[in-house]
């Protein structure tokens, strides 16, 4: 059983599938170096939270004498060692969509398939995938209120049923725990951070729609980065949301929909816009002034806000995250790209599908995006989301003494110029 984004051993398809096909089961998981070599950081707040997971997979299975079987190296020169090491029939592993998994799948694939061993794998980390919710005429949605229309009229209480991967427990190979290596010996440091808990609260869900959007206080989940990397079901939050908050349900179809349009659409998980004619938008993608948005110096509190919060906390509340990425494309003229990659360095819970999926509905080059004339006034979201100050306090306590920055830019002014910017290109 290769463990890629789905670090936990309850409910768990390709884990279920596996145990139960009667042959002992060895559970793997790679650092993979092709994703490890290319973080700058080697502090990665994401490579703690994994290895973190995999310590307390490897607790539940000490205790039925089984053991993680953890490596590090490029996956294929992995998967060769693997081959020698064990008497390997089949091997079981979750669906990543993913530019690079689906390549790097293909070549483990071709090896395996070489040696005779099928690679069986399921979809375990959204309640629907790929081709499952279609228009009627077979055709991807590119629009979100249809899609989730369908989505919720095709789900039903077998779509968030739990895998009973408990009464397999059993079939795990039976070895000697073996030791993990250690973040040092690929190049990490331990960082000491709490991340968020693995908890889903009643209240926060069936109190969502109505708090969600205030920075201030904890009107969202936090559970982005259980989901990320699985330790968490889907499954099981999309069962204990159906009853408590329809808004709530629908962060999840996004997460769906986004997942379902890098598969039909995969240009923009190569860095393309979902509407190629904004690829002819001409940027001005100034370096200081992108210096100064990635480090929350832009004069404008609420962008300062978010932008310190992620650099902290590798979190950024998800109304704030709108404003920021607007700010950066319509008032700065900065290529999204540029946002989308520093998101991808700092977020906890990255994950390309929504990441893209954000960033082009702010740029509103994407499927279902905010018209190109919709640029938010930080202001005016300020006044609304957080009107007395008590985000942008925790976060800039400068704000409002002569050490804070004046504006980078003019409201009305970047208004009025990146407009007739976008309209010259789509003229």
């Amino acid at each position: 059983m290769w463990f890629r984004r789905d670090l936990r051993l309850d409910d768990n398809a390709a884990c279920y599938h596996a145990l139960k096909a009667k042959l002992p089961v060895i559970p793997v998981f790679i650092f993979d170096r092709a994703i490890l070599d290319a973080l700058d950081d080697k502090q990665d707040k994401r490579v703690q939270f994994i290895h973190n997971a995999l310590t307390d997979m490897q607790e539940k299975l000490t205790v039925i004498q089984s053991s993680m079987d953890v490596r590090y190296g490029f996956a294929a020169e992995v998967w060769q060692q693997l081959l020698q090491d064990y008497d390997v029939q089949e091997v079981y592993a979750n669906h990543d969509d993913d530019p690079y998994a689906l390549k790097r799948d293909r070549t483990v694939s071709k090896l395996l398939a070489a040696k005779g061993i099928n690679f069986l794998t399921f979809k375990d980390h959204v309640i629907f995938e790929r081709d499952e919710v279609l228009k009627d005429d077979g055709k991807p949605y590119t629009v979100f209120t249809p899609y989730s229309r369908k989505w919720k009229a095709q789900l039903t209480d077998f779509h968030v049923k739990s895998y009973p991967v408990d009464r397999f427990l059993q079939n795990m190979h039976r070895q000697k725990p073996k030791a993990l290596p250690s973040l040092a010996s690929m190049g990490f440091a331990e960082i000491d951070i709490d991340f968020p808990p693995r908890v889903m609260k009643a209240d926060l869900i069936k109190h969502y729609k109505e708090r969600r959007d205030i920075p201030a206080i904890q009107g969202t989940s936090r559970l982005g980065v259980h989901l990320r990397f699985g330790t968490l079901s889907i499954r099981k939050l999309a069962f204990f949301t159906r009853p408590l908050s329809e808004g709530f349900l629908n962060e999840l179809i996004w997460r769906d929909f986004y997942h379902m349009i890098l598969h039909h659409f995969p240009h923009v998980g190569e860095g393309k816009a979902f509407k190629p004619a904004y690829d002819a938008i001409q940027w001005r993608n100034n370096e200081n002034e992108f210096d100064a948005w990635c480090s929350g110096k832009t004069g404008y509190p609420i962008v300062d806000a978010g932008m310190r919060e992620l650099n902290a906390t590798g979190f950024m509340h998800n109304r704030v995250r709108m404003i920021a990425a607007s700010f950066l494309i319509k008032h700065l003229l900065i290529d999204w790209r540029w946002g989308e990659a520093y998101f991808a360095q700092k977020l906890l819970d990255y994950d390309l599908a929504a990441n893209n999926g954000g960033w082009q509905w702010a740029a509103s080059s994407g499927c279902d995006a905010a018209p190109y004339f919709r640029v938010f006034n930080p202001t005016l979201q300020t006044e609304k989301f957080d009107p007395k100050l008590l985000y942008i306090k925790q976060w800039v306590p400068e704000y409002d003494t002569d050490g804070y920055p004046a504006p980078i830019v003019h409201h009305k002014f970047a208004r009025e110029r990146v407009l007739k910017v976008y309209k010259d290109a789509l003229a």
